[in-house]
């Protein structure tokens, strides 16, 4: 998918179309203390300690928990940033990329 540089769409802070220049957001880790991430870890039966741990208990390890494969290529969200406010919005595309590259 190749993409320009410079795309004149609305910016919703000046409330008018101006020009903006296009990046590729970068994708952040959710943090290790989110909740979707102790919730997976205890799910993994990583909930430790003395007693009963009531659904957390004591689990079988799993080797391959992961699914590995499951989607060939990711969306892909661009950065505009407006050339007279400088303020930043991140829209996200449609379709999935492999390739991706601004021109």
């Amino acid at each position: 998918m190749k993409i320009p540089k410079i795309i004149n769409t609305y910016c919703k802070y000046c409330k008018k179309h101006t020009a903006h220049s296009v990046s590729q957001a970068r994708v952040k880790e959710r943090g290790s203390l989110k909740k979707g991430s102790i919730q997976r870890a205890m799910k993994r039966g990583l909930g430790k300690g003395h007693g009963n741990l009531g659904k957390y208990g004591s689990k079988p390890a799993i080797s391959k928990w992961k699914r590995t494969g499951a989607k060939g290529s990711k969306r892909v969200d661009l950065r505009l940033k407006c050339n007279v406010c400088n303020k930043t919005t991140v829209k996200a595309t449609r379709s999935r990329v492999k390739k991706f590259s601004l021109e």
